[in-house]
């Protein structure tokens, strides 16, 4: 996949893009409604022996308007969307950079330069995609704007539980501790990157040695607790309980930020400054505070054997 970052005004020929069925949106999470729409410009694409193109937005527009009070929190950093789009047999990525002069762009001044001024021929985006200043420009504008030059096709929203399959309805999921949720909205488990770091080897001495996790990018990191989850290290996988929290046992003041601890099962590596990526599968328990190291022990192991059913049920 070839990736092309923009940054407004682009200076790209409109004769040197290839002609192209684009998928259009910022696709946070890449999760099945975002699948439908690339693949829907997929199908096109190979029925009119076309090149699939994808555009993408970053930052997230609420990092640069303000319309929200909190910028949100991304399921997915730039270079996890990068690839999880390329992995859908995308061809061409067009990344825009997403500021203030790009946003004031005229409804028609976007189409004119961003679709047909990219030799797009089909343009494909879900019923609620908008666009140009204050998102006036919608599904059903687009034909107009268009003016004949290109096809556009709508995808149909997708559902479930009778909700909109959306990056709102992942985010609520995952911020309530729902992975499991979570996973069946994305299609695939949620997921985390980051690097083994040093904490204070606690883990080792009650016999659980943890590795410790220091993330690579601003995920949403579930709320505190204890989790079934898989771990990749150094191309090996591995099932594992996971713990996010403030460690109540140990601590008397609450530290700043909470730590996420991983307990991987028949794995005794050191693997300090590893890369590590983290699959969420299933909530245990809450965090709590035991009345002793015995107490918390007795509690870790039944949170393992929990995990070690969890999986063993996952793959009959």
């Amino acid at each position: 996949m070839k990736t092309i970052h923009i940054t407004h005004p682009h200076h790209l020929i409109k004769e040197e893009q290839p002609k192209s069925v684009m998928a259009l949106g910022y696709f946070d999470g890449v999760h099945l409604g975002h699948q439908k729409v690339i693949g829907t410009a997929k199908q096109i694409a190979e029925e009119k022996d076309l090149t699939l193109a994808v555009m993408t937005f970053h930052p997230h527009p609420s990092h640069v308007l303000g319309r929200d009070q909190e910028p949100k929190d991304l399921i997915t950093p730039l270079e996890d969307k990068i690839s999880q789009i390329e992995q859908l047999g995308t061809e061409i990525l067009y990344v825009v950079k997403f500021n203030e002069v790009f946003a004031s762009l005229t409804p028609k001044q976007f189409v004119d330069q961003y679709i047909l001024g990219l030799n797009v021929q089909h343009a494909v985006a879900g019923f609620d995609f908008t666009y140009g200043k204050y998102g006036k420009g919608t599904m059903e504008t687009m034909p107009i704007d268009l003016d004949g030059k290109a096809d556009c096709t709508m995808v149909e929203k997708l559902t479930e539980q009778d909700k909109k399959i959306s990056s709102s309805y992942i985010r609520t999921a995952l911020q309530n501790g729902d992975v499991e949720l979570a996973n069946v909205l994305l299609g695939q488990p949620y997921f985390i990157k980051g690097i083994v770091i040093h904490g204070d080897k606690r883990g080792r001495t009650i016999g659980f040695p943890t590795a410790n996790i220091g993330l690579n990018n601003s995920y949403i990191v579930p709320p505190t607790g204890v989790y079934a989850v898989k771990a990749e290290i150094n191309g090996e996988i591995y099932n594992g309980v996971c713990n996010i929290g403030y460690k109540p046992t140990f601590y008397e003041k609450r530290p700043e930020q909470p730590s996420i601890e991983v307990n991987l099962f028949d794995f005794d590596q050191e693997v300090y400054g590893a890369a590590i990526k983290i699959e969420w599968y299933k909530r245990i328990r809450s965090e709590r505070k035991f009345n002793g190291i015995q107490e918390l022990t007795e509690q870790i192991e039944k949170d393992k054997q929990e995990a070690i059913r969890y999986f063993s049920n996952l793959r009959k």
